[in-house]
């Protein structure tokens, strides 16, 4: 799909779509429960749909409606294949799951996620009794998966200790979970915790890492999944560049480490409000800052769309683990920036940004949702008309994005 963007501002109300995050957790916690379990709201990203579908595949009961999901853990669980897509969430979580059911499996994925590293985890699998056939995509798993000490780098993907923690409970025996490393995105492991606390799994807090004892189970009841900060970035976005936005649907007590969008957009020099749950965005006087990306990566695109139109220079770091998303984001959001004449310069952990007044260009999507969401925003303040190429993007993540722009005043054909 193509999208041709007319430059109009952005202003008004937008309610966020559920957070894709939460909804991961969420519905894997309430699928691996005894009883039934309901999940609220119904999710319509592409990632989301392929972990319901993999969960299926396992066995699991699930049913959708307008409302939500209703998910129980099915009689006879089972193995099959999983395919994931383009999700790597939906990988790194359920991968370690299946191992622990002992549900021998195919697993597969589309796009980029063959190519992304997923050696980290089959090692662990394979040292915990689990026949692996591949350390990417495809590939196939046997086996049962065994209890015990799980060491690894905390600095590459905090899904992969996620995934972990969510399968512990499904081994015979307790599971320790040690990083090598330091930790990034720590906020999306304190979220895996909270899901499994509010399931009845307890995961404890040691000087090396966490600990999850023996014979818990996943309990059944009902969950409410909060808005997506990340989502919220590219709206907070539009305003500080030049809107008024008013957003609901956040939760201001939030684990998720994208809630540092509320700094980062008031560093950039965004007037930002909160008054009765409503996050209040608008226009600032822009002016260029140093950001530490490490436990927000996927802001990444958000951001450098602002700075675009920030005076002087905007400098983001320790972002190294862009280069294995859905594209190489630190390529792709370069590419983008020079698309609509901003000055870049590359760097190997993150960019260089130099604001000034972007202009209408052709923009590549590069198949990723965040880069086409974050310059359709920088479009609809450029000096002339642009085209995202590949905005079916949006769909991995945010299907509505377009229609939510649309009632903003955003102009996209």
């Amino acid at each position: 799909m193509e999208v041709k963007i007319i430059p109009s501002p952005l202003f008004g109300e937008v309610r966020i779509p559920p957070s894709k995050s939460a909804a991961h957790r969420a519905l894997i916690c309430a699928a691996l429960a005894e009883g039934e379990s309901r999940v609220e709201p119904y999710c319509t990203s592409k990632d989301i749909k392929a972990t319901v579908a993999c969960l299926r595949a396992l066995g699991m009961k699930i049913t959708e409606d307008e409302g939500g999901y209703t998910l129980g853990r099915g009689a006879t669980l089972k193995g099959g294949v999983l395919d994931f897509n383009e999700s790597g969430s939906t990988a790194r979580f359920l991968l370690p799951i299946a191992a622990a059911l002992g549900a021998d499996s195919t697993a597969t994925g589309q796009g980029r996620l063959p190519q992304r590293p997923m050696e980290v985890l089959t090692t662990l699998l394979r040292q915990h009794g689990v026949e692996v056939s591949s350390d990417s995509l495809p590939l196939t798993l046997s086996g049962k998966m065994r209890a015990g000490e799980f060491a690894l780098p905390g600095n590459i993907s905090s899904q992969y200790i996620s995934g972990l923690m969510l399968a512990a409970p499904l081994m015979d025996g307790e599971v320790t979970i040690k990083p090598t490393t330091a930790l990034e995105s720590v906020g999306y492991i304190d979220m895996t915790i909270e899901a499994m606390k509010n399931r009845g799994v307890f995961v404890v807090e040691t000087e090396e890492g966490w600990k999850i004892s023996a014979n818990q189970g996943y309990r059944s009841g009902t969950t409410h999944i909060e808005g997506d900060w990340s989502q919220a970035a590219f709206f907070m976005s539009a305003a500080a560049i030049g809107g008024d936005i008013k957003i609901s649907g956040l939760d201001f007590a939030s684990l998720q480490g994208d809630m540092a969008a509320l700094d980062v957009f008031a560093a950039f020099g965004a007037d930002i409000t909160i008054e009765n749950d409503i996050l209040h965005v608008k226009k600032g006087t822009l002016r260029g800052i140093e950001v530490n990306a490490a436990d927000i990566p996927d802001m990444v695109p958000a951001i450098a769309a602002t700075a675009a139109f920030a005076t002087g220079k905007t400098v983001i770091h320790s972002a190294q683990r862009l280069r294995i998303k859905e594209s190489d984001r630190i390529k792709t959001t370069l590419a983008a920036l020079s698309a609509i004449g901003v000055k870049t310069e590359e760097k190997e952990d993150g960019m260089v940004i130099y604001g000034g007044h972007p202009k209408g260009g052709i923009i590549d999507g590069a198949n990723d949702h965040r880069i086409v969401m974050a310059f359709s925003v920088a479009a609809a303040y450029a000096s002339g008309e642009s085209r995202i190429i590949g905005a079916e993007a949006i769909n991995k993540s945010y299907p509505e994005f377009y229609k939510d722009f649309e009632r903003l005043g955003g102009k996209a054909k």
